[in-house]
């Protein structure tokens, strides 16, 4: 595969905001599916849906959406849910990669909303059961420069990168944000952007896990029961769901 072969072509870019950064317990209310690159014109998808629950004021806080709001203009969860998972799977099933910024956290949750209700998840709806391939812009950036002070929120990462984000917390602006990060992180690293998507997405399955143990270790210094999820790009239901706290990075 000649350089530069997926950031150049068509991407699949995913955000969520949701009612808080509980994987297992927190809901979907809003959605953005953005197909982007490869010298076409940007497909972009998103629901406001409505998550049978309140939004506690300090989710409504983050990404703007009231639970009135969300009662009056959202589509019934399940209707939207199903709608996600079906387009994600159509697009992925053309051969594109999946961008997602703090993958484990959106996809996971995404899984866990399928099965809440009664829906097939995106993984069995994809050749051979698996979850690939995924590109994250998250575990890129903490793998390329591990030691970097700062946040790995979404925003502080873009303006590191120099890579535009038009609004954080809003799921459009922050899907194609991750979208423009994959493509930066694949120009800037030919190593990486020259790679076959599955082959990059199986070392981000090893770098993650690697992260996840190197921040476990750090917070056992004053936590001896500190645990961090190295399951990546989502969480199987039958692994462990204790949260850490990678919702916040969003």
């Amino acid at each position: 595969m000649s350089a530069f072969s997926w950031p150049d072509g068509r991407l699949i870019a995913f955000d969520t905001e949701t009612t808080g950064t509980n994987w297992d317990t927190d809901r979907l209310v809003a959605a953005t599916v953005a197909a982007v690159g490869d010298g076409a014109d940007p497909q972009v998808t998103t629901w406001l849906i409505n998550p049978d629950t309140d939004i506690p004021a300090e989710a409504t806080a983050v990404h703007g959406i009231t639970t009135d709001r969300a009662r009056a203009e959202g589509r019934p969860a399940a209707e939207a849910i199903g709608e996600i998972t079906g387009l994600l799977a159509s697009l992925m099933g053309d051969g594109a990669p999946l961008v997602v910024f703090n993958a484990r956290f959106d996809l996971t949750l995404l899984d866990r909303e399928c099965r809440r209700h009664d829906l097939v998840p995106l993984p069995q709806r994809l050749p051979g059961g698996e979850l690939a391939p995924v590109i994250d812009p998250l575990v890129i950036d903490k793998q390329v420069q591990p030691y970097r002070r700062g946040s790995r929120w979404l925003p502080d990462v873009c303006a590191h990168w120099k890579v535009r984000h038009d609004r954080a917390h809003d799921a459009t602006a922050d899907a194609v944000a991750a979208a423009r990060l994959a493509w930066r992180f694949g120009h800037l690293y030919p190593h990486l952007g020259g790679m076959d998507p599955r082959t990059l997405h199986a070392l981000q399955v090893t770098r993650a896990a690697e992260q996840a143990a190197s921040l476990q270790a750090y917070l056992r210094r004053s936590n001896p029961n500190a645990y961090v999820e190295p399951a990546w790009p989502y969480v199987p239901q039958t692994t462990s769901t204790t949260n850490s706290s990678d919702g916040a990075a969003q």
